[in-house]
C-alpha cells in the first residue's frame, strides 16, 4: 500500500510542477506559439512520457510498462483526432492565436480533474459489475462505426446546453478582453468570450472522456496505469495542437484508423471471457493501424489538399 501511495504522490507532484512551470514561467505572457517552439515542447512531453514508462518498467515490471505504452499510444491517437474539434471551436469563435494557449491550459487542467472521476468510476464499475465490460465493448464498437461513417466534423456551440445555461446566468461581453476570462464593468461582473470558449472546450472534453475511458479500460483496469497514460497524453495536447494546427488536414484518414482501433478494443472487451489477446499484440495492432492511416492520408490526399498541389 505504501509503495502504491508513493507512486501516486510522485506522479501528482510531477503533474503539478509541470503545470506550474508551463503557466508560470514558459507561458507567463500570452503569445502566438510558433511551430518550432510547439514541436520542441511536444517532443519534450513525449520524452517525459517515455521516461516515465522506463520508471514504470523498473518499478512495476515489463507487463505494466507495455500496458502504459499501449494506453498512452491509444490516448495520444484519440487526442490527435480531437484536435480537429479544438481547431473548429477556435475558428468558430475567432479566438486570436495568442490567447488559445491560455484556454487550452485551463481546459486541460479541468480535464485532468474530470478524467480522475471518470476513470475511478469506470474501474469501480468493472470490478463490481463484470457485465459492464460488455456495455463498454458494445459502446466502443458503435462509436467506431459512427466515426468511420462520419464525413465532416461540425461544431455547433449554440446547441451546447452548458453554454446556453451559462448565458442565462451571467452576462457576456461582446469582445475579447486580452486573455481575461472575467472583467468588471460598472461594478458588475461579466464573463468574456474567452471564458465561453473555455466552457465549450471543457464540456466537449466530457464527450471525449466518454469515448476514451472505455477504450483505455479495454487495455487495463489498473487505475494507476490508466490514469497516468491518459494524463500524459493530455498534458502534451496543447503543444501538439500548435505543432499540427497548420497541417491537420493532412491526417484526414486518421479517423478511419481510430474507428478500426475502437472496434478492435470493443471486440476484445466483448470476448474477454472467451479469448485473450496479449497486450503486446494489442500494442502492435494499434501502432500498425495508426501508421497505415497516416500513410493512406499521404498516398490519397483529400480533394481539398489535392487542389492545392
Amino acid at each position: 500500500m505504501t509503495h502504491e501511495i508513493t507512486g501516486w504522490l510522485f506522479f501528482g507532484s510531477f503533474v503539478l510542477l509541470s503545470l506550474a512551470l508551463d503557466l508560470g514561467i514558459f507561458h507567463r505572457k500570452s503569445h502566438e506559439a510558433k511551430i518550432k517552439e510547439a514541436l520542441l515542447e511536444s517532443a519534450a512531453w513525449i520524452s517525459l512520457a517515455l521516461l516515465f514508462n522506463v520508471w514504470v518498467f523498473f518499478d512495476r515490471g515489463p507487463d505494466a510498462a507495455i500496458k502504459f505504452l499501449t494506453g498512452y499510444l491509444l490516448e495520444k491517437s484519440l487526442s490527435v483526432d480531437n484536435l480537429f474539434i479544438f481547431l473548429l471551436i477556435f475558428s468558430y469563435f475567432k479566438v486570436p492565436r495568442r490567447y488559445q494557449h491560455n484556454v487550452l491550459f485551463w481546459g486541460i487542467l479541468g480535464a485532468v480533474i474530470m478524467r480522475a472521476f471518470f476513470i475511478g468510476a469506470g474501474v469501480v464499475l468493472i470490478h463490481r459489475f463484470n457485465w459492464v465490460i460488455y456495455i463498454f465493448g458494445a459502446f466502443l464498437i458503435l462509436t467506431g462505426i459512427k466515426l468511420a461513417l462520419e464525413k465532416d466534423k461540425e461544431i455547433n456551440p449554440e446547441r451546447n446546453q452548458v453554454l446556453r445555461l451559462f448565458k442565462k446566468l451571467m452576462p457576456v461581453t461582446h469582445h475579447y478582453e486580452e486573455n481575461k476570462f472575467f472583467i468588471r464593468q460598472g461594478g458588475k461582473l461579466f464573463a468574456t468570450p474567452l471564458f465561453v470558449v473555455l466552457l465549450v472546450v471543457e464540456s466537449t472534453d466530457v464527450v471525449f472522456a466518454i469515448d476514451s475511458i472505455p477504450a483505455i479500460l479495454g487495455v487495463t483496469t489498473d487505475p494507476f496505469i490508466v490514469y497516468t497514460s491518459n494524463i500524459f497524453a493530455i498534458l502534451g495536447l496543447r503543444a501538439l495542437y500548435f505543432a499540427l494546427s497548420g497541417i491537420m488536414e493532412l491526417f484526414h484518414h486518421l479517423h478511419y484508423g481510430l474507428a478500426v482501433i475502437l472496434v478492435f478494443i470493443g471486440i476484445k472487451m466483448l470476448g474477454s471471457n472467451y479469448f485473450h489477446i496479449p497486450v503486446e499484440t494489442s500494442l502492435g495492432i494499434i501502432a500498425t493501424v495508426l501508421a497505415l492511416s497516416v500513410i493512406a492520408s499521404y498516398i490519397w490526399p483529400s480533394q481539398k489538399q489535392a487542389g492545392k498541389e
